[in-house]
């Protein structure tokens, strides 16, 4: 993994002016880093070794960075990011939509990959790279719009300006609604993560499924109030403070049950 992600490093740095990353480099990083803190001893000890005595956020951003290579190895990894589904009356609507999908998507591969885990016939370097996977797409489960619909692609048509620069919905939520925060991924992650065990064990629970509702319900409460063409600025960082915060802390915590689970 080092050796590959060496020849990224140039790209990445050329790419990361413009190219948008979900959740942007902090937000991937928090829910890393709070994940990091809620992990059982089995679970710190197994991916300790795993990733060589780094911690999670040093590579909660590699499925983004190489979106960059032009080799074509991991080309088939693109739609691992996200599950469009149009909006649906009822959780049964929507579980019956999610699965009807039968390419590789946000849902399908957090299965797999938490799987390929378990897998006592797993490689430890293919465990690696799926747990780095598992890491990053749990975080892009928690970006509302990566659970957004079919025809604007999870907002990604949808234009709207930000403080009077152009942008579209998707990239607003990927980034900027963190970014602007200007909060280090440790500071930020120490101020959300303040829950009692209690609301942290009702937090973590549900299935996968759930989550994913739960984040797409989110997407439909951002559809209804950013319409295309608006002007956003104050008032609506004002409207969704709280809800950046709660899938950033909801994202760290699911994390670390996913990674207590596959690791118990």
């Amino acid at each position: 993994m080092k050796s590959i992600l060496s020849k990224f490093t140039f790209a990445v740095l050329m790419f990361s002016s413009f190219y948008c990353f979900a959740w942007g480099l902090t937000g991937h990083r928090v829910i890393a880093e709070i994940a990091q803190h809620h992990l059982s001893s089995k679970a710190e000890r197994n991916i300790k070794k795993l990733l060589q005595n780094q911690k999670l956020a040093y590579y909660a951003n590699w499925p983004d960075f190489i979106k960059s290579d032009t080799t074509g190895v991991w080309k088939e990894t693109s739609s691992w990011h996200y599950v469009n589904i149009n909006a649906q009356k009822n959780f049964q609507q929507f579980k019956d939509s999610l699965e009807a999908q039968k390419s590789p998507n946000l849902y399908t591969q957090i299965e797999n990959l938490a799987k390929k885990i378990k897998d006592k016939n797993t490689s430890e370097a293919d465990k690696k790279n799926a747990l780095v996977f598992l890491v990053h797409l749990i975080g892009d489960l928690h970006q509302p719009l990566h659970v957004g619909r079919y025809e604007d692609l999870g907002g990604n048509k949808i234009n709207v300006t930000y403080f009077g620069q152009n942008t579209n919905l998707h990239s607003l939520w990927d980034s900027k609604m963190v970014e602007d925060r200007k909060y280090s991924y440790t500071e930020f992650a120490n101020l959300l993560d303040i829950k009692s065990k209690d609301e942290v064990k009702t937090i973590q629970g549900g299935t996968l499924q759930d989550w994913l509702y739960d984040s797409q319900k989110i997407a439909n409460s951002i559809y209804f109030h950013t319409p295309k063409d608006s002007k956003l600025s104050y008032d609506y960082n004002y409207r969704f403070e709280a809800t950046v915060e709660r899938q950033l802390l909801y994202g760290g915590l699911r994390l670390a049950k996913v990674l207590n689970d596959v690791f118990g």
